[in-house]
């Protein structure tokens, strides 16, 4: 393996920095994963745990109202609950900021990379009221500081989360014999989303060694797993089907249902071939192109196995192959990776992002996105953002990757960087003969700069 510290940052890391160097080795970039998070705590954002302060207030705002409507009490609830749900959309956007100050200035860009993917694989977001700003802090809590931990702890972290348990309608799941059902309530049902994404998504993976009886039998299993006022995990017996379920041949739980049970199902469903497969497989497409070298694969898978699902050790499988380092850059930047890579080759300064309102952060990042076709913390189903490079290279999305490009970054900076440098800052030894002679060329800095980012060559990892 010849290691390459400009394409560290480029295909590993949030792109090339005129301040930050480059790492010297795969131990130097492991290395930056188990120090502390400088970088989170100099651009912070909300734990969920904070956030769920909004949703309590918000919860007893909501009781005032309805226990008597039409008084003042109630109309000064009503108003107070419209601030408290501006207030949160306002901080999200100034999250979406602080996420984009991190790639920037972080001096380990590998754990940005690797919390976003991870985010990505167990998407979860809110889908009303309140709790649809609560990503953010779903991922700093559940997400980001387990991206070094066995897979098992992350899974349940994450599976077992309450924005996990609400985005896939896990909540009211009640099993069809349980104590709750027989009551009668009305929509007391079973739901199997979060059974079936667990196996299909998170673990085995698509076409996986499942039937669907283990779906099934997993969505009992799961029923009782709700939440409480919607902040904590909560498991429900009375909501729970009563008597053993079995999973891909194994048998959990009996008469007295309990949470351990739904932990040691997902910790098996974890430790399996197919989900060492399935991880691999994922990572090495991520990181290195849509049809990876399948000896890079089973490396990463070995790797999974023989360590039970050591996260770190899985990174270092993907670090250490050949396969990891070959010259050509085979896949295109999701739209936020190339906007975080681009405003980094720039060193735009935090405060640049601090003076922005919401409104204008808005249409500096989360518009554009749009245009790109990443809507910002509003997945388009479980599965996140798609993979192939043919879904960010359509005429659309190329056209608004243009249009950021140039007219961006000036907003942003008092001063643009001479393009004819600037190429070098941005591409290193990448840059091409093409894009350097359009940095030549260029009439403006604005023009330069533009045609640099959006460039085929800084596109690609």
């Amino acid at each position: 393996m010849r290691f390459d510290p400009p394409l560290a940052d480029i295909r590993f890391g949030c792109g090339l920095s005129p301040n930050l160097a480059s790492p010297q080795s795969v131990q130097a970039m492991l290395a930056t994963l188990v120090t502390s998070d400088d970088t989170a705590t100099r651009f912070p954002v909300e734990t969920f745990e904070t956030f769920g302060l909004r949703i309590a207030e918000r919860i007893e705002l909501t009781k005032i109202r309805r226990k008597d409507r039409g008084s003042p009490e109630a109309l000064r609830a009503k108003k107070a609950a419209r601030v408290l749900n501006k207030e949160a959309r306002i901080a999200q956007a100034a999250w979406m900021g602080q996420h984009l100050n991190r790639w920037v200035w972080t001096p380990a860009p590998l754990r940005e990379r690797l919390t976003m993917f991870w985010a990505d694989h167990f998407t979860a977001t809110g889908k009303a009221g309140i709790l649809r700003r609560a990503a953010t802090p779903y991922v700093e809590t559940a997400i980001r500081p387990l991206i070094t931990a066995k897979f098992e702890d992350l899974l349940l972290s994450a599976v077992l989360h309450p924005l996990m348990i609400h985005y896939l309608d896990q909540e009211r799941s009640i099993g069809p014999n349980s104590p709750q059902a027989a009551r009668g309530k009305k929509n007391a049902g079973m739901n199997e989303n979060l059974a079936r994404e667990v196996m299909e998504l998170h673990t085995l993976g698509v076409g996986g060694p499942y039937t669907q009886t283990d779906v099934t039998q997993l969505a009992e299993l799961l029923t009782g797993v709700t939440t409480a006022n919607p902040t904590r995990l909560n498991f429900r017996k009375n909501m729970a089907e009563p008597g053993p379920e079995t999973v891909l041949g194994k048998t959990y739980g009996g008469e007295d249902a309990h949470i351990r049970d739904v932990q040691a199902v997902l910790r098996d469903l974890a430790r399996h071939p197919a989900t060492a497969r399935h991880i691999a497989q994922k990572l090495a497409v991520h990181f290195t192109a849509d049809t990876p070298d399948p000896d890079l694969v089973r490396a990463i898978e070995v790797r999974f196995l023989e360590t039970g699902g050591d996260l770190a050790q899985v990174t270092e499988a993907l670090l250490t192959h050949s396969a990891a380092w070959v010259p050509e850059r085979r896949n295109v930047k999701q739209p936020f990776h190339f906007m975080g890579s681009a405003l980094r080759a720039l060193a735009v300064p935090p405060a640049a992002f601090a003076a922005l309102d919401e409104r204008a952060l808005r249409r500096i990042i989360a518009a554009p996105l749009v245009q790109m076709g990443h809507v910002w913390e509003k997945p388009a189903g479980p599965d996140g953002l798609p993979e192939e490079d043919s879904a960010w290279i359509a005429p659309q999305g190329i056209a608004a990757r243009l249009q950021w490009a140039i007219t961006m970054p000036q907003l942003l900076m008092e001063e643009l960087p001479d393009p004819r440098i600037f190429v070098d800052t941005a591409l290193g030894p990448y840059k091409t003969p093409a894009v350097a002679f359009a940095a030549e060329a260029a009439e403006t800095r604005w023009d330069g700069v533009g045609l640099i980012l959006a460039s085929p060559a800084f596109q690609r990892t």
